[in-house]
């Protein structure tokens, strides 16, 4: 395939200006060549790669005997936080961008969804649309809609989770949670707010000009986050306190409740790409795995992380008699577990090469966190 131009995720200075984040300098299609292999035309104007790590030249410089494909994974896990945060930036500028405080009363429900969405998290959802749409030359500017709406979502999520009726949590990444912030009725709202212009991000015309990719995306979040989703399991957690559920039933309610988003953001890249259906199965397998170990991660955090660590309330789950994997393995055989599955999911990406680098180190990551 002829080689297409695109800039990279991390050129955040490029979304700075709020124009930017409109299609009439940024167009995303399908392949010029037609093979459906996932290529974009890009025109924009932002440009410029990050800087090269020096990490190579140390390691080669040190002697050691060690392959050019491990290299190329040391240099990787190096640079994944600085490409973690570049990736936060962008998106918190389209974040910014995407929810704009109206004016007149409803000014309150804009205010506490910006609070509820900007200004924290990992955005490792973010990261995982952007960095997967780069597998596919796909515009930035598009894949940063995406994203956006991915956090918009699970913002979302988050907010309902918070609340009396759900976990009953006063704190979220390490200040007051929204109905603590602002009020109950207002943090409903704003759940229902940030989750209706979620899909409406997807569905505008800038997120990608193909009509086909923009339904494939709504429909692809609807059941990622509906009732045979995320809410689905959120139901079984409820239903399940106490409970002591078995291995094979802890999995699938936590593939439901933290899995399917995140395979969602894994896949979200493809579809932006167009890409061959076999690539786009390989990035859902990947989430999948990424989902589960992530999960299981904050199962043990939760019984052996701080509160200041982690930004939220620590030990509730096992005083709540959640069902989790430390619950029905214990911690060193879930951390084996989330050990095994960050390595399965690094497995499904060994057709994409170098380029998914960055997505392998990030396996690693969901595993080794402290927050």
């Amino acid at each position: 395939m002829d080689k297409i131009p695109a800039s990279g995720t991390d050129s955040a200075a490029g979304l700075k200006q709020a124009d930017q984040l409109r299609s009439d300098n940024v167009t995303c299609g399908p392949s010029a060549t037609g093979r459906g292999d996932g290529g974009l035309f890009v025109r924009s104007r932002m440009a410029g790669r990050a800087g090269r790590s020096d990490l190579i030249a140390d390691v080669v410089n040190s002697g050691a005997d060690v392959a050019p494909a491990d290299i190329g994974l040391a240099r990787a896990g190096t640079d994944l936080p600085q490409a973690m945060s570049r990736v936060a930036e962008t998106v918190e500028t389209a974040l910014d961008h995407l929810l704009p405080v109206p004016e007149g009363a409803e000014a309150r429900l804009a205010e506490a969804m910006r609070y509820a969405t900007l200004g924290g998290g990992k955005r490792l959802r973010a990261f995982l649309v952007m960095e997967t749409a780069k597998l596919f030359a796909v515009s930035p500017t598009c894949a940063a809609r995406v994203a956006s709406a991915v956090e918009m979502l699970h913002a979302y999520s988050l907010v309902h989770d918070d609340l009396p009726a759900m976990d009953n949590d006063d704190l979220r990444r390490g200040k007051p949670s929204t109905h603590k912030a602002f009020d109950e009725a207002t943090a409903i709202l704003v759940g229902d707010a940030l989750q209706t212009r979620a899909f409406e991000v997807l569905a505008e015309p800038d997120t990608h000009s193909d009509p086909q990719a923009r339904c494939e995306l709504v429909t692809a979040l609807a059941a990622a986050a509906g009732a045979r989703g995320m809410c689905g399991g959120q139901m079984l957690d409820m239903l399940a306190e106490g409970e002591g559920l078995d291995g094979p039933a802890v999995t699938r309610l936590q593939a439901l409740k933290t899995g399917r988003l995140i395979q969602f953001s894994a896949e979200a890249g493809a579809i932006l790409g167009r890409a061959a259906p076999h690539r786009r199965h390989l990035l859902a397998a990947y989430g999948r795995d990424v989902g589960a170990a992530f999960q299981i991660a904050d199962d043990l955090l939760d019984t052996e992380g701080s509160t200041e660590e982690t930004g939220k309330t620590a030990g509730k789950d096992a005083a709540a008699g959640k069902a989790t994997m430390v619950a029905v393995l214990g911690p060193e055989r879930a951390r084996a577990q989330a050990e095994m599955l960050a390595a399965q999911a690094a497995k499904h990406l060994e057709s994409f090469g170098d380029k998914a680098s960055l997505l392998v180190a990030l396996a690693t990551f969901a595993v080794t966190r402290r927050n």
